[in-house]
């Protein structure tokens, strides 16, 4: 299995960070907007709708508020031609004022790692951006 280890410094306290990422029913407003236009819930089944109309189903496995832990896993909707996904995000304390936010995730087949890391890359920053203009309200 490919892991791909992502992690950014974002400017806003460790708390706010952590109340965006484990706010799974509000990704279309608090960590993705615009490129993710819905998020629902069905339980532990979140649905996410993107600006193409493409839904993608993902299973909350947990949300930890000691540890500051988020774990999910994709089931439907790929783009990509993935067999397996999974991935987890957690907060940690950086400094005052400042957290940061790490996304590790688990894909098979190995050979669409270096697809889906760009991919990544671009989301972790777009909820860097996103987090930070709330610290900023």
């Amino acid at each position: 299995m490919a892991t791909i280890y992502e992690q950014t410094v974002v400017n806003a306290d460790c708390e706010l960070v952590w109340a965006a990422v484990s706010d799974v029913g509000a990704v279309h407003e608090r960590l993705l907007p615009g490129y993710v236009l819905d998020t629902s819930m069905d339980g532990d089944v979140r649905f996410l709708t993107m600006p193409s109309g493409a839904v993608v189903r993902e299973l909350i496995v947990t949300v930890d508020d000691a540890a500051r832990r988020m774990a999910y896993s994709a089931v439907e909707g790929f783009s990509l031609p993935v067999r397996h996904h999974h991935a987890s995000f957690q907060v940690f304390p950086e400094s005052e004022g400042r957290a940061r936010l790490v996304w590790i995730t688990d894909v098979l087949p190995h050979d669409v790692v270096e697809e889906v890391r760009p991919r990544i890359r671009r989301g972790l920053e777009v909820m860097r951006e996103s987090i930070e203009k709330q610290a900023n309200r």
